[in-house]
Formats: structure tokens, C-alpha cells, sequence
């Protein structure tokens, strides 16, 4: 992070670049200390109940947009990654960063402020990281007997790295919710159908075609009872409108599943450690960017896995 000294000031520049590193050093070390109790307060109940509670609302219609919305995010943040600027193709990465990442829901947005209140800021007013640099470079300019340090410029530095931050941290949410959704599809289809469904496609149609032998059955010239038992052997196929009707019901069933699902799959990400590594590498890579002075560099894989189960969905679907 570049400070700007006057002329007047005779720190050297070794002697600056150690304090920056370490009040950023110390800062982080700090944040990361407050993570456990971060989590047991709003991802362990009763607090996961009181986060996610927020979702009673308008983000019942927020999150399914958002699942919707999510493999054109996902497919923006790889042309990012893909297509360097200086390119023929600086247009189309241009086009993919201005690519929204969806809703903000309420509890993403809650989310994210309590990060920013409790875990980088430690429930203070303004940047704390600011005051450790300050405090740090000042202790530097305290041994030269030079005047107070110039800190304007800090917060302008620090701002846009921790927005852009929490907001991939936002999308890392509903990727996870989506991700959430295809193992509780893989679970229902192997428990309650013994069927194999990676996802809401895969449900939508074993649920459409058992729908269909169901209303074969109920018109069979020979009855219900001998319908169901010539239908279990020669399976009819169902209509294009039947499974279209079906995979809309299931998918808006788990949307409104998705927006919730956090009141029980919070506090098992916790138990298991996932809030916590996902917390420790959004504090790892923020504090590399702002000790490089870097672009933010946090890019949760979430979205990636959840777009992989997805086309796994479809491609198991339309071979069954």
C-alpha cells in the first residue's frame, strides 16, 4: 500500500513498508481471532435462525431469480478469467464485468454487514484497519519525532477492496443454497423414489413420469390395480407438457426451499468448517490485496462446483 511522505519527513521507506505490514498483519490476526465466536453468534442456533429468518418475504422471489440468474454470473466470471484486456476481445471482457451477480437478498445483505460491523471492524465506526496503520506508521514516526501521519487516503484504498469482497462472498451464498439444493434432490430421489437425481431437473422428471403412470393407470380399460402393474413394466412416457408442469413445480419448490435452507444447512456448514475456511480465505486474500495494493482477488469456487452439479443434472437427465 503506497504512503506518501513530504520531504520534510527522514523514515525511510524500508521503515514504512515494515509498519504497514505489520498493522495489517496485526489487523487480520485479530479478525481471524474474532471468527469462531462470529460463527457461533449467527451460524449456530439459535442465531442461524435469527439470520436467516430475514428470508421470509421478498427474498422468497429474490432467490429463485438469483438461481436462475447464477450460471450467466458464472459464465461472465469466466470470460473474466479467460479473455486477458489486452485483447482482441477487450470488448467482451468489458461486457462481463459489467454483468450483475443477481439480487442482493436481505440475508445475504445482513450477511455481509455483519461482517463488515463485527468481524472487520469489531463493532466500531469507520475502518479499523485504518487505525492500525495508523497507530503503526505513527509508532514509525514516533521514533524520528515527526508530526502526525496523513491517513486520508487510507479508506479510499481499503473501501472498494472489502465491497468487492463481500460481494463475491453474497454470491458464495447462493451457490451454496444451490449446491444445498442438488444434494437434497440426490437424497429425496435415493431415499423416496430409489432413484438417482443430482438436482431439481433430475426430480422433475422421475416425479413427471411417475405422474404419468399414475393417469395411465387411473384410465386403463381394465382397471386401476391391473393399469398400475402393466404400467410398471411398460412404462408410458410423459407428455412434453406434463414434465415442463412438473419441473416448474419442483423448481419453484426448491427455490422457496433455497431461501430458507440456510436455518438448517447454516449450522451444519459450521459444524463441519466450511464457514470458517470460507471466512479465513475471504480475510487471506483481503489482506493480500491490500498489503499489494492488488485488485480484489477473492473468487469463491461455490459458484463453479454449483454450475458443474447443474450441467451433471441435465446431462444425467436427458441420458435417462
Amino acid at each position: 500500500m503506497p504512503i506518501v511522505t513530504s520531504p520534510e519527513q527522514h523514515v525511510s521507506e524500508v521503515e514504512i513498508e515494515q509498519a504497514i505490514r505489520s498493522g495489517i498483519e496485526r489487523y487480520f490476526d485479530d479478525c481471524r481471532a474474532r471468527i469462531p465466536a462470529f460463527i457461533d453468534r449467527h451460524f449456530h442456533y439459535p442465531g442461524a435462525i435469527a439470520t436467516n429468518r430475514m428470508a421470509l418475504g421478498w427474498d422468497m422471489l429474490r432467490a429463485p431469480a438469483n438461481l436462475l440468474w447464477a450460471p450467466i454470473y458464472a459464465l461472465a466470471c469466466l470470460v473474466r478469467v479467460l479473455v486477458p484486456k489486452r485483447t482482441g476481445l477487450k470488448w467482451l471482457h468489458h461486457a462481463a464485468d459489467r454483468v450483475p451477480a443477481g439480487f442482493t437478498t436481505r440475508v445475504q445483505q445482513h450477511i455481509s454487514d455483519l461482517i463488515q460491523v463485527e468481524l472487520l471492524n469489531n463493532g466500531q465506526k469507520g475502518p479499523l484497519l485504518e487505525s492500525y496503520l495508523v497507530e503503526a506508521l505513527g509508532a514509525a514516526y514516533a521514533r524520528h519525532t515527526l508530526g502526525p501521519v496523513d491517513h486520508q487516503k487510507f479508506s479510499k484504498l481499503i473501501e472498494p477492496l472489502v465491497a468487492d469482497a463481500l460481494g463475491q462472498y453474497r454470491v458464495s451464498r447462493t451457490a451454496s443454497a444451490d449446491i444445498t439444493n442438488s444434494i437434497s434432490c440426490t437424497v429425496l430421489g435415493a431415499f423416496a423414489f430409489q432413484k438417482f437425481t443430482p438436482g431439481g431437473i433430475g426430480l422433475g422428471v422421475v416425479l413427471a413420469s411417475m405422474l404419468a403412470k399414475t393417469l395411465a393407470a387411473r384410465d386403463f380399460i381394465l382397471g386401476e390395480t391391473i393399469g398400475g402393474w402393466y404400467y410398471s413394466f411398460f412404462p408410458p412416457e410423459p407428455s412434453l407438457a406434463t414434465t415442463a408442469s412438473v419441473m416448474v413445480a419442483v423448481m419453484a419448490a426448491l427455490a422457496a426451499f433455497a431461501a430458507l435452507s440456510g436455518v438448517i444447512f447454516d449450522p451444519v456448514q459450521a459444524a463441519v468448517g466450511l464457514h470458517r475456511r470460507r471466512l479465513n480465505k475471504l480475510l487471506d486474500h483481503l489482506q493480500r490485496d491490500v498489503t499489494l495494493s492488488t485488485q480484489s482477488s477473492f473468487r469463491p469456487k461455490d459458484q463453479f462446483v454449483a454450475r458443474i452439479l447443474d450441467t451433471f443434472d441435465m446431462i444425467k437427465s436427458g441420458l435417462s
